[in-house]
């Protein structure tokens, strides 16, 4: 029988320690993780490991005290997952640059990044194009670390959601002019 009902009482559970918690955790997600991976060249052998991996990086971050959900667990496991297995085949040198999976899965916000990392000079460019208050929304978010709540009371918002949803629109508009950009570079 499971105990806890939504992803927060099951956060809950875990950082109290409880067992139950984390064999919930661990069985409830893995079939989508291991589709993922045996579809796109792995084995069942590989998505142990890399599910394995995922659980213990999130376990690590729940038991933090900086940690912060913005999405339900199953994206959150599914980017981890992903990111590990993309590592993993192009150590491997088996990626081509094609991968079978769902995007819209995958939150732009958990990729942003990743996408820093790779082209600094080009989001840093696509960043200060974007306008305010944009511009400051994100910084604040990604790069200053502030929540939400934070947020919504720097900017006049009306609660955290409406910031998140703003925070949303100023990320597709940032998401538009890297990719624009990145596409007349090439």
């Amino acid at each position: 029988m499971n105990l806890y009902k939504s992803d927060q009482e099951l956060i809950e559970g875990i950082k109290k320690g409880d067992n139950e918690a984390l064999r919930i955790l661990y069985k409830q997600y893995y079939g989508s993780i291991s589709h993922f991976i045996i579809n796109n060249n792995g084995s069942y052998d590989d998505a142990k490991d890399v599910y394995q991996e995922s659980i213990i990086i999130f376990y690590e971050k729940i038991v933090g005290d900086v940690f912060e959900l913005n999405c339900k667990i199953g994206t959150f496991l599914y980017s981890i997952c992903r990111r590990i297995w993309l590592r993993k085949l192009a150590d491997k040198s088996k990626y081509t640059g094609s991968i079978e999976d769902f995007e819209s899965f995958l939150p732009f916000e958990e990729s942003i990044e990743e996408y820093k990392e790779e082209n600094y000079t080009s989001m840093e460019s696509s960043l200060s194009s974007l306008g305010e208050p944009c511009k400051t929304l994100i910084e604040d978010f990604y790069i200053n670390n502030l929540t939400m709540i934070s947020i919504s009371e720097k900017f006049g918002y009306t609660n955290a959601d409406n910031a998140k949803n703003q925070k949303y629109k100023c990320l597709m508009r940032l998401k538009k002019l890297y990719f624009s950009t990145n596409k007349n570079e090439n």
